[in-house]
């Protein structure tokens, strides 16, 4: 989720660098790397209803105005679309002029007619502009049955140990009136690790990438989370973010049907601490970097969850006791003895195609079907080599080793290189699939931030 602070080679003008883009996406290798300056809006606002539509989506959720140099809505991520409590569909994602920016926070919106429309966003935690405050990052969702709608979210502190926007405090804030007003913000405890800064003034390094869902017997929330381990404990051992050490952790939220306030919400722990899932990072097995578990259940009532990673391929691990313990994480292979699925350490979503606790057994996995090499760019240039996204459907495999096996990947999407984001600093490429699925009107939809600017949504339904 952390962009890559790459020094590229300086291009005589943006136009030059957008020609470059364009043909590393259709072969060409070895092209200097481009200038990652987003030119000012007269230079560039003209493009941007073309770009749009590049990935042809069913139907747009939201632009960015982008109607002056100085803008705060220009970075749209963590894009996360759920049932509300009064049948309409609502979400909440991170926003903030760009990522990691200090203007990072959390907007709410709403549509009434299945996803084509949505209201206005709207603030619920974080500053609006630098200077307004401490970011807000991350917030994922979950509604109780009697309606209150949770949002959790990293809550900076004003201390940094990992990254800025990784470093914060789990905090909630609750609505009982459809998202109309919100609850004060409150701190969710959370228990210490071995990986957590030995100064308690630091908070935890997490963040919690996809919805919880209603997974468990019992119909509790459970997820995911990454964590990673702070600077006080291990070094990293080269000098990108990407070898950064990190392990997958897992949360259910036992009490939440109760409606209790957020600080009062019990949360058990697996994976937890020596228990966490990790990886080795190649040349470094000391090393983990393990990130972003995504989560189905499957027929026979077991969780199979992928995660990212640097080997150049997604791993898996299943568990078999709702959560509690999971196997040692391998990598993903397309059948049992096949060949590994390729993928550099960006998101790999999967998803049920029954709906998202469905437990079909039939499954959209996505992924850019290549380990980071790709027309000339480097495991390590995540800006440049997350592109362009494949779906790789998956049928559960009654029996086998890897309980889901997977079709050969196709072609899914990819945009058309334009630079976005806000004018006069550093703008994305990337298509990050920090993405959501919802069931409407018997469609399984995908909702998912291109480029980490504009806001989509796809039809992946298995029937169409």
């Amino acid at each position: 989720m952390l962009a890559t602070r790459i020094e590229f080679m300086k291009l005589s003008s943006w136009i030059c660098a957008s020609l470059l883009v364009t043909a590393a996406a259709f072969g060409q290798t070895n092209a200097p790397r481009p200038n990652m300056t987003v030119p000012p809006v007269k230079e560039w606002r003209d493009k941007v209803p073309a770009s749009l539509h590049s990935t042809k989506p069913d139907y747009v959720v939201f632009v960015p105005e982008v109607s002056r140099e100085e803008v705060t809505d220009t970075g749209n991520e963590h894009f996360l679309v759920f049932d509300g409590p009064d049948k309409s569909l609502m979400t909440i994602w991170t926003q903030s002029t760009r990522e990691g920016e200090p203007d990072q926070h959390i907007v709410f919106a709403e549509s009434k007619n299945k996803g084509k429309t949505w209201t206005k966003p709207r603030i619920i935690a974080g500053p609006a502009k630098p200077g307004d405050g401490l970011m807000a990052s991350w917030a994922f969702p979950m509604v109780s049955k009697s309606g209150r709608i949770y949002v959790l979210y990293s809550q900076h502190v004003g201390k940094v140990d990992t990254f800025p926007h990784t470093t914060g405090q789990l905090t909630g804030i609750y609505s009982d009136d459809r998202g109309k007003t919100w609850s004060k913000a409150q701190t969710i405890p959370v228990p210490r690790t071995s990986r957590d800064n030995p100064d308690t003034s630091f908070p935890a390094n997490c963040i919690t990438w996809q919805k919880p869902l209603r997974l468990t017997k019992d119909g509790k929330y459970f997820v995911g989370l990454t964590r990673w381990t702070s600077k006080a404990v291990k070094k990293n051992p080269t000098p990108s973010w990407i070898s950064h050490d990190s392990v997958a952790e897992f949360m259910r939220f036992d009490n939440l049907d109760e409606n209790p306030e957020p600080a009062q919400l019990k949360i058990s722990w697996f994976g937890w601490d020596k228990e966490a899932i990790t990886v080795p990072y190649p040349g470094h097995p000391e090393t983990s970097v393990c990130q972003e578990p995504s989560i189905v259940k499957l027929p026979d009532g077991r969780f199979f969850c992928v995660l990212r990673t640097m080997t150049g391929s997604p791993y898996w691990t299943v568990s078999a006791d709702d959560g509690q313990t999971w196997s040692k994480a391998r990598p993903l292979l397309r059948k049992d003895g096949g060949e590994p699925l390729k993928h550099p350490l960006s998101p790999c979503p999967i998803f049920d195609l029954g709906g998202p606790a469905a437990a079909s057994g039939r499954y959209a996995l996505f992924i850019h079907n290549h380990d980071g090499n790709y027309h000339g760019y480097t495991p390590r240039e995540g800006q440049l080599h997350r592109r362009p996204i494949c779906k790789v459907i998956g049928h559960f495999k009654p029996g086998a080793d890897q309980p889901v096996w997977f079709e050969e990947p196709e072609f899914f999407f990819d945009h058309d290189s334009l630079l976005v984001g806000p004018p006069g600093k550093m703008g994305r490429f990337d298509l990050a699939l920090y993405s959501s699925i919802t069931v409407v009107n018997g469609k399984t939809l995908l909702w998912n931030p291109d480029r980490k600017f504009f806001l989509l949504v796809k039809n992946i339904s298995d029937k169409k």
